[in-house]
């Protein structure tokens, strides 16, 4: 089969991680210092928080911004169900947004049709990579008095308006879970500007502790510390994040090389009737984490698609979900979402890897062309 993914993972990584559990220091320590240092670099922030992943990452972010029971918060339905769940976990409550059919994400339209005097919040999602308009997002929830979280989970090595996606943002979480491009198994980030935010979200990670485990024990002297409020347990350790840093240092290239891949299928693919590839929107550029495709007239299903491609050694996937249709938000009436709906049904990601060749492009192009006739 031609997998749907792998991640790029070598020797340099095997080594990087051997190393942290030969130097006795396998917890939170100087490691996720230096990768959480380097990757805020990376995309254009001040400070970085390294978290167990990114729904923790999003969970604390809502914490951070005081987010509570009676509040509402704006999120896509058309993402990874731990966008939704994590305003759940504060005990607000999601309501769902329509998206934009070209992108994927949610628009000033899109959350202003839905947005009600109750409306703490909006966690607005750079979908597949796909980064959302974040010029007309951040001024309208300014102006709305709202907060802006950045589900920026696919989007390492995206941009909008010619800087990092997360650049700017008053609080970007991230994903290094190994479906996206930079990879640490599991694991998050939590990126800002804000010192005194960024001081309370390593706090609430490590149980409310006034100061950290690594600088206790970095200490000559004892340290008593304290615990300022209840917390969590939400920590990267130094193993992940010496794998980070040496993913940190592939990224680009990965980008660079994925985007050539892209460009590829966009030429193979300009033959074939009845599909709409993902674009870079107008504003700026998708590291295409997913490449998707939306079946528009096309003669068969989108299943019966997925069907024949597995059947020609293709591993392909459904579109992205929809998470107003899953069990778990069945209590949860939802205003129309068509797009959304429309999307989640009729489009399929397509496999793209640092080890995907010409005629392995070829091959699944040649599938799809088949059933177009």
């Amino acid at each position: 089969m031609i997998p749907v993914m792998i991640p790029l993972l070598g020797e340099e990584e095997a080594q990087a991680a051997a190393d942290a559990v030969r130097s006795g220091w396998v917890a939170q320590g100087p490691r996720v210092r230096s990768f959480e240092q380097d990757f805020a670099a990376t995309v254009g922030a001040t400070h970085g928080v390294a978290t167990s992943s990114c729904t923790t990452a999003l969970h604390l972010a809502l914490v951070l911004l005081g987010i509570e029971p009676g509040d509402e918060v704006v999120v896509p339905s058309f993402s990874f169900i731990a966008t939704a769940n994590a305003v759940r976990y504060v005990g607000a409550t999601p309501v769902f947004a329509d998206v934009d059919l070209a992108t994927g994400n949610v628009t000033v339209e899109t959350v202003d049709a839905v947005r009600t005097p109750r409306t703490r919040a909006v966690i607005a999602v750079h979908q597949g990579g796909v980064p959302f308009d974040t010029a007309a997002l951040r001024k309208a929830a300014a102006g709305w008095g709202v907060e802006l979280v950045e589900d920026a989970a696919c989007a390492a090595g995206s941009s909008a308006y010619g800087q990092p996606a997360g650049a700017g943002a008053k609080v970007a979480a991230w994903s290094f879970h190994p479906r996206k491009l930079l990879t640490t198994g599991e694991g998050g980030m939590l990126t800002l500007d804000d010192p005194e935010r960024a001081a309370r979200l390593r706090r609430l990670r490590e149980h409310g502790m006034n100061v950290s485990a690594a600088d206790r024990h970095a200490s000559s002297q004892p340290v008593l510390e304290a615990y300022l409020e209840t917390a969590y347990n939400y920590r990267m350790t130094d193993i992940q994040a010496a794998i980070g840093l040496v993913q940190l240092g592939r990224l680009a290239g990965l980008v660079a090389q994925r985007r050539e891949l892209a460009a590829r299928y966009h030429e193979l693919l300009a033959g074939v009737g009845g599909l709409v590839p993902v674009r870079d929107p107008a504003y700026g550029q998708t590291n295409y984490q997913s490449f998707w495709v939306l079946l528009d007239g096309f003669p068969a299903a989108r299943d019966e698609v997925l069907s024949e491609l597995a059947a020609q050694g293709v591993s392909a996937r459904r579109g992205i979900m929809a998470a107003h249709l899953e069990p778990a938000y069945a209590d949860v009436s939802p205003a129309p979402l068509p797009v959304t709906e429309r999307l989640t049904r009729d489009s399929l990601i397509l496999p793209l890897h640092h080890k995907l060749t010409t005629d392995d492009q070829e091959h699944i192009v040649a599938v799809l062309r088949r059933l177009s006739r």
